[in-house]
């Protein structure tokens, strides 16, 4: 056997991605009021206690973060906990968040928080939502609250994550709350996201100017079905409106979504990072019949591993894919968020080991590639798809609060710990894909 390894660059960042309303519990929020209408979620489940990290836990998570080589953590703030009702700030909720963000400090972990991640408080969610015109505003008026009182310890910044998924459940799906499908409600939306992020931006840099800010943008990686130019110029739709074009309004200052475009010169150079949330590819086929689709018809590869409930394909390359788009930017590279849905731990370790090493590939060009963060440490509430999907490395029975150790943990500790994949590991934890991570 070869005896090789790909080494990462001293003071890479890895660590594990989570957010408040999926392991917080207790929460007060637009989910949870959402969580309460029958058929919304599946089989019925609600977050409730989530993984308790509001009761607590989050400082025996941390803890096996850190015991396993970890050396970062993503998480979340919760707008309704800090600002439960207009104008009116929970300090001791600031003071909790406070606590984590030392906890995480403490055990060496670099956090890098998120201002919003989904979720609203009940009374904007209740007055219009993202649709108020004076939203960005609001936002504005939050992120500075947080910021104001985490300077100190916090200098990565997510201001929201997954703008483009947001937009596409909330408002076109109707599976998050506000649970629309209205085109034109959706693209007002979007708009707003632009505009609250811009604002956010700027007042960060105001407030701490060595602050490192962006967004998390979803990458869906997507390829032609076949060579016909109908189903390049589907994937091509896809590429642009769905990946392009947010991230693409915080370099131009325009929102191009390739059938409407939007200025908003306040969002230009927004970006002191490409924040990149990669999980799967989709194959394009152009369908005249799938008009609220955009004209496609999306399918894995045939040849793709699948995860258990089906909602991941296995496709390393579309990461590769992702990295070589993020490099266009010319700005430093995160992967804020990177896994898959594994209740039995099959498919994951094998996953984990070919994602990263894409990501040394990349590494390997001299792209400016500065950390990974997986998603997630511990399983959690899954927004509509509830309890059924099992993202973390670390199981959790959600009656007993237990936390289970899954052999995943164990690929990501020695990554993490040796700063690289070598040949001993992917023999020890994935064998079957040797030649394919160490070709002869």
């Amino acid at each position: 056997m070869i005896s090789a390894s790909y080494h990462f660059p001293k003071g890479f960042l890895w660590g594990a991605a989570t957010a408040g309303h999926q392991v917080e519990g207790q929460s007060k929020d637009s989910w949870s009021a959402w969580e309460d209408a029958p058929g919304r979620i599946l089989n019925g489940q609600k977050a409730g206690l989530a993984c308790d990290w509001w009761g607590g836990r989050w400082q025996e998570d941390f803890d096996r973060a850190a015991q396993t080589g970890q050396n970062a953590h993503r998480l979340s703030i919760e707008w309704s906990r800090i600002e439960p009702e207009p104008g009116r700030w929970d300090n001791e909720a600031l003071d909790r968040y406070r606590e984590m963000i030392a906890g995480a400090l403490k055990r060496g972990l670099t956090p890098m928080v998120t201002l919003h991640h989904f979720a609203n408080p009940l009374w904007m969610e209740e007055s219009g939502s993202w649709e108020r015109e004076d939203s960005p505003e609001l936002f504005e008026r939050y992120v500075c609250r947080v910021v104001e009182a985490l300077k100190e310890d916090v200098n990565l910044w997510i201001t929201i994550n997954e703008p483009n998924v947001y937009m596409l459940c909330a408002y076109l799906e109707g599976v998050f709350p506000p649970g629309k499908r209205d085109l034109t409600a959706a693209i007002n939306v979007y708009a707003n996201l632009a505009r609250a992020h811009a604002r956010a931006y700027h007042a960060i840099h105001r407030i701490q100017p060595q602050a490192r800010v962006s967004i998390a943008n979803h990458f869906r990686a997507v390829r032609p079905e076949t060579a016909s130019p109908l189903d390049s110029l589907a994937a091509n739709l896809m590429q642009r409106a769905f990946n392009d074009s947010f991230p693409g309004a915080l370099r131009s200052g325009v929102l191009d979504l390739g059938f409407k475009r939007i200025s908003i010169p306040e969002a230009a150079n927004t970006q002191d990072f490409i924040g990149l949330n990669y999980y799967t590819l989709d194959q394009v086929r152009f369908n005249l019949l799938k008009s609220r689709d955009f004209f496609q018809t999306r399918r894995f590869p045939p040849s793709a591993e699948v995860s258990d409930t089906g909602f991941i394909a296995n496709v390393p390359e579309g990461l590769w894919l992702a990295l070589k788009w993020a490099n266009r930017y010319q700005k430093p590279i995160i992967i804020s968020e990177n896994g898959v849905e594994d209740a039995d731990d099959d498919l994951r370790p094998r996953y984990l080991i070919q994602h990263i090493h894409q990501i040394w590939r990349g590494v390997n060009f001299s792209w400016p590639i500065k950390g990974y963060f997986h998603w997630s440490l511990v399983d959690n509430f899954e927004w509509e798809r509830g309890w059924s999907q099992r993202f973390g490395l670390w199981g959790l029975d959600v009656e007993t609060q237990a936390r289970v150790r899954r052999r995943s943990v164990d690929v990501y500790e020695a990554v993490c710990r040796e700063n690289s994949i070598t040949s001993e590991m992917v023999e020890q934890f994935a064998p079957e894909i040797f030649k394919k991570v160490f070709p002869a």
